[in-house]
């Protein structure tokens, strides 16, 4: 895991003004200084690679993982000096393609980094042939100075876990692991008010800044003079057919053993993220299952039976309804493993705020990537340089709260013989029923998804845009010039390919489409980022995320809907503390299994509590007290000036937050703006982003 930047010259045909007078020390010099912006990303080495002549410069900041010696720094060069990379991410099975390379096509490396593969692969195979290859998480950038292919390839992972964006300035294409690295580059950030209004940021390349854009998960960028700069898609999901339970069962199990133990291999300690979920705590029970049954070593550490794993878990205030400390604690001491607690309260997340903000580049509905930043501090107090996490499993084995009405407005038809699939009129029922359940879960935890669902896109469309803020929020002139005017379930729908649109209509189950959805937009441009890679690489933390590997993710997508969402009707509702989320919930919802084959693919890993507990979302509380920590940051932050110089937001809006987020009779709503308009001022007064103003010929007020 590194920090990535890249300036390259602009082809001549996209009628773009070129900087002839860029000599190659002032290159070199703004190259390291948009290196040192994302020193946090790699702190442990850095290096800077100009062609000969000024049109591709090169940026790398290092977190040594493998191959902690200088063989292993960057930019990496290809054994015959004509290909050049900066690479972010990590590589799995990259011991058996490297000596693939190596014995049949004659590759010869230099070190021991996996990230050399990327050349060898490239090499070997070309573009796009090199992706069917790369297996993990990776961005990077890659220049072909061959005079037969020259040419700029630019690739990130399949679901977007690696950051990499892109924008233009002056003749030069930049591209880099995070926007603020474009800043030394002569890059004067302004705000794109239409994505934000709009939700774009969240749903297409689209980012909060004006002209910079995603490169979206699996596809890959090319540049060069004759073509220009074209975007290729490389890889997309894909949905399902059927085999027996018991097949699916242990063919689940095989595949995320499999995943895991890829990931345990690297030249520093690893450690696990484990919270009170059932994702986690897989994770954790099969390292442990790993390291004592098969002497497979985590990280650097001798593999001996009596091998601890370290672990590592937020806590919350415990009257907060939110800590699932105790929980990781009896799986932890059941495990026989250590874990280690950050608390966090109202006082560090005041703190931790504004940093926060800075380091995820966008806003967020909650307070929860503000402790995901406080637990990466952790892993490195306790010498550990690579953590596992469970992201990815709610997304592909159907997890969250939000998918069962998605599941019950069809029957399944992979599996006949389910119960729901013969009694199309109980499960007409328990649609209606759930889809009322899940609007009231939106209202008691202070979020907007209860429309209609009746424009397009349907009900899954306003969970996507449940934590998006409500139009009241915005500046006048913005309602008067048509930006809230926009139907925001259109572009959610636009940013789908047309062949995935079709098979949306007339192929996948809802519930493959709501999964599909939402991988695309929240999970790899919100989840992945502030919950991901953002706040882990703010504290040069490797996350690796076994649920994410492709080739299980491909085997789950293929499974029927009734083995991800089961139904095993309940007579009474259930008393139990499931947490917040689940107040709201009635038969319906608890009539349904959440996770079910990851359930039984996991038993032997983990306890009886976890087995039988729901879902769990990693949320922060809302409620806090009038005239505390959070209260008197938010109101130094939110000052009328620091609003308005946004250019785009109500003060008024928030001046009623202000006055209705605190308190006994708090409401989560409002403090969820406080949220969203704190990261925007944080992200405005850090970067020096202009004012955003009403464009020309268009009214200012109305």
């Amino acid at each position: 895991m590194c920090g990535i930047t890249a300036s390259i010259a602009a082809p001549s045909h996209n009628h773009v003004t070129s900087d002839n007078d860029l000599t190659t020390e002032h290159l070199h010099n703004q190259l390291q200084a948009s290196i040192e912006t994302l020193n946090h990303r790699g702190p442990d080495d850095s290096g800077v690679w100009i062609s000969p002549d000024n049109a591709v410069a090169l940026g790398h900041c290092r977190l040594s993982i493998n191959d902690v010696t200088p063989s292993g720094g960057q930019p990496l060069h290809s054994d015959d000096s004509q290909i050049h990379a900066v690479v972010n991410g990590e590589i799995y099975d990259h011991d058996r393609l490297r000596a693939e390379c190596e014995t049949q096509h004659g590759y010869k490396f230099t070190g021991e980094s996996d990230s050399e593969l990327v050349l060898a692969l490239y090499k070997i195979y070309g573009a796009p042939a090199l992706f069917e290859h790369l297996r993990g998480e990776f961005a990077f950038v890659l220049y072909d100075e061959r005079e037969c292919t020259k040419r700029v390839i630019a690739g990130r992972d399949r679901f977007g876990i690696k950051p990499l964006v892109w924008t233009t300035v002056e003749g030069r294409i930049l591209m880099a692991a995070e926007a603020k690295a474009f800043l030394p580059l002569g890059w004067c950030p302004e705000w794109d008010v239409g994505a934000i209004v709009d939700a774009g940021w969240m749903f297409d390349a689209r980012t909060l800044f004006k002209g910079v854009k995603k490169l979206l998960p699996g596809h890959w960028m090319e540049i060069s003079e004759e073509r220009g700069i074209e975007i290729h898609r490389y890889w997309d999901a894909e949905y399902p057919d059927k085999r027996t339970v018991d097949e699916m069962v242990s063919g689940v199990r095989e595949r995320l053993v499999e995943a895991i133990r890829l990931r345990l291999r690297a030249d520093v300690p690893v450690g696990i993220y484990l919270s009170g979920g059932i994702d986690s705590s897989a994770v954790a029970g099969i390292v442990t299952h790993l390291a004592r049954e098969n002497r497979i070593k985590i990280g650097n550490a001798e593999s001996n039976p009596g091998t601890k794993v370290a672990c590592f878990s937020v806590r919350f205030p415990e009257e907060s309804g939110y800590d699932e400390s105790s929980i990781a604690e009896r799986t932890a001491k059941w495990l026989g493993v250590d874990v280690v607690k950050r608390d966090v309260d109202e006082t560090s997340l005041a703190t931790d705020f504004a940093d926060t903000a800075y380091h995820c580049e966008h806003h967020h509905f909650d307070l929860n990537c503000v402790a995901k930043f406080a637990l990466s501090t952790l892993p490195r107090e306790h010498g550990v340089k690579v953590v596992l996490t469970g992201e990815g499993a709610d997304e592909h084995f159907a997890g969250y709260p939000y998918f069962p009405a998605e599941f019950l407005r069809e029957g399944d038809f992979a599996l006949l013989d389910t119960h729901l699939t013969a009694n199309s009129v109980l499960r007409e029922e328990m649609q209606r029923t759930a889809d009322a359940e899940m609007k009231a879960i939106w209202r008691n935890i202070g979020a907007n998804g209860d429309g209609d669902g009746d424009q397009e896109g349907g009900n899954f469309s306003d969970s996507l845009l449940a934590w998006h803020p409500k139009t009241d929020l915005f500046a006048p002139w913005v309602h008067s010039n048509g930006y809230t005017s926009v139907d925001c379930r259109k572009v959610i729908t636009d940013s789908y390919p047309s062949d995935v649109r079709e098979k949306m209509k007339s192929q996948w189950h809802p519930l493959h489409t709501a999964q599909y959805k939402w991988n695309k937009n929240a999970l790899a441009n919100v989840l992945l980022s502030c919950l991901g890679d953002r706040t882990e690489m703010a504290h040069s933390i490797e996350a690796r995320t076994p649920f994410l590997d492709h080739h299980l993710a491909e085997y789950v997508n293929n499974l029927p809907p009734s083995v991800k969402l089961a139904y095993t009707p309940v007579d009474e509702l259930s008393q139990a503390d499931h947490g917040p989320v689940w107040k709201e919930s009635g038969k319906s919802l608890q009539s349904l299994t959440a996770k079910w084959i990851l359930r039984e693919a996991v038993r032997p890993f983990i306890t009886d509590e976890l087995y039988r507990r729901k879902k769990h979302p990693f949320l922060a509380p809302t409620k806090w007290p009038l005239g505390g920590p959070l209260h008197r940051m938010f109101e130094g932050l939110l000052t009328r000036d620091a609003v308005e110089r946004l250019g785009f937001v109500d003060y008024s809006a928030v001046e009623g937050a202000l006055k209705h987020g605190f308190g006994d009779a708090a409401d989560s709503k409002a403090f969820r703006t406080l949220a969203y308009v704190g990261a925007w001022v944080t992200i405005s007064e850090r970067f020096g982003v202009a004012q955003a103003v009403a464009p020309d010929g268009f009214a200012k007020e109305p």
